[in-house]
């Protein structure tokens, strides 16, 4: 089984994905995760993020994969664990850089493809149009930009204290823009999608939600 989640920054993806994940014993893949370590490879190997080529070229040929529980999810880059590494203020600005390099996406979706085949949650921005546009199931949660950004700005504030609010709402703004103007596989609406808007919901009200849908499916 393949569920799909999609979703803008802060709309609670990953928290649900873990949660589907662990409730229907499936294999849960954090897509933004495999984004992260490919910011992570391009910054130790000193690449100009413009130089698109040698980004996809590295994109392509270095070894990511996620292991363990949805809980606890490894993220390994060359068989070594970055799942801390790949959570600081640089590597999220790098990655919101490359994840634009259609190079690289066409790497992550091959990777992503493969992952998926036992069966999956996966969550991402383009799961349910590209990735796996013949998911079993596909959600599209979203909830509103004040919203979103509280739910970051908390996240943030575990790894930086320093961050302001504004500052957290203003980036997640502007990854947004991107995110949606992206020419390669920009981060829409599946047609067969089902949209939760999760602002005035708490992550369980969200998570019954989904497990009806996943229930009704089967």
């Amino acid at each position: 089984m393949i569920i799909a989640i999609d979703g803008p920054s802060g709309s609670g993806k990953s928290t649900l994905g873990r949660m589907l994940a662990r409730e229907l014993h499936l294999l849960y893949i954090d897509t933004g995760s495999m984004y992260r370590a490919v910011a992570l490879a391009v910054m130790e190997a000193h690449l100009d993020p413009a130089d698109t080529e040698a980004v996809a070229a590295l994109a392509a040929r270095i070894d990511i994969d996620l292991e363990g529980d949805p809980d606890s999810l490894k993220v390994l880059l060359e068989n070594r664990d970055v799942t801390e590494e790949i959570r600081t203020e640089g590597v999220t600005a790098m990655s919101s850089v490359v994840s634009t390099n259609p190079g690289v996406r066409r790497a992550m979706v091959e990777r992503q493809r493969q992952m998926g085949q036992r069966g999956a949650v996966l969550n991402g921005r383009d799961i349910g149009t590209v990735v796996f546009p013949e998911a079993d199931i596909k959600f599209f949660l979203t909830a509103s930009p004040k919203e979103r950004a509280e739910r970051r700005f908390h996240e943030d504030r575990l790894t930086n204290t320093n961050v302001s609010f504004e500052q957290t709402l203003t980036e997640m703004t502007e990854r947004d823009r991107r995110d949606s103007t992206r020419a390669d596989s920009p981060l829409k609406v599946a047609e067969d999608a089902i949209v939760i808007d999760s602002s005035a919901l708490s992550i369980e009200q969200v998570l019954a939600r989904m497990m009806e849908h996943v229930h009704r499916h089967h």
